[in-house]
């Protein structure tokens, strides 16, 4: 009897399609590589599962970024002890995404803010999304957007403006 590899109906060229941009996003939410890989692919897992509904509808691609939100969220609150590099030597992988002037810091300002403030500011600024996209994504209204963007980027800036100082002292 031969064996027949199931259909994918058009997920495995979605995902060829997004992987790149999904690890970006992802990056963003976790700020490690292998923690934005591990999102990545949960999320797409859950995706898969009802592939056929997804692929049926307007955005697939905003059904993973929610899912990617939840999942991050999720995994945020079940790891409450962070972890610590066994080094103080030890450095981050390099970023094969192109060089951009302290995104060190925007990364290590990002990872202080609680997880749905950071999903905001990552899909709105980042990928680019409108707020009523935004609030769609996320499940709450746009005023919530427009409120966690604020105070978001209010945190972003006193974060960054601080970081001078820190590394002078």
């Amino acid at each position: 009897m031969p064996t027949h590899a199931p259909a994918d109906d058009g997920f495995r060229a979605f995902v060829e399609q997004q992987w790149g941009p999904l690890v970006r996003l992802a990056y963003l939410l976790t700020g490690d590589r292998g923690h934005a890989e591990d999102l990545v692919q949960a999320a797409l897992e859950k995706t898969h599962r009802r592939w056929s509904r997804v692929a049926a509808m307007e955005a697939p691609v905003a059904y993973v970024r929610r899912a990617m939100v939840n999942t991050a969220t999720s995994w945020r609150r079940r790891r409450r002890v962070s972890e610590v590099p066994l080094l103080t030597s030890d450095s981050p992988a390099p970023d094969p995404y192109g060089p951009v002037e302290h995104r060190r810091q925007v990364v290590a300002a990002l990872r202080t803010l609680p997880p749905r403030m950071r999903a905001v500011l990552v899909l709105r600024y980042f990928a680019d999304l409108s707020e009523p996209e935004v609030a769609e994504a996320l499940g709450c209204s746009v005023g919530t957007v427009k409120s966690q963007a604020s105070r978001g980027l209010e945190r972003l800036r006193a974060h960054l403006t601080a970081v001078p100082e820190r590394t002078r002292a």
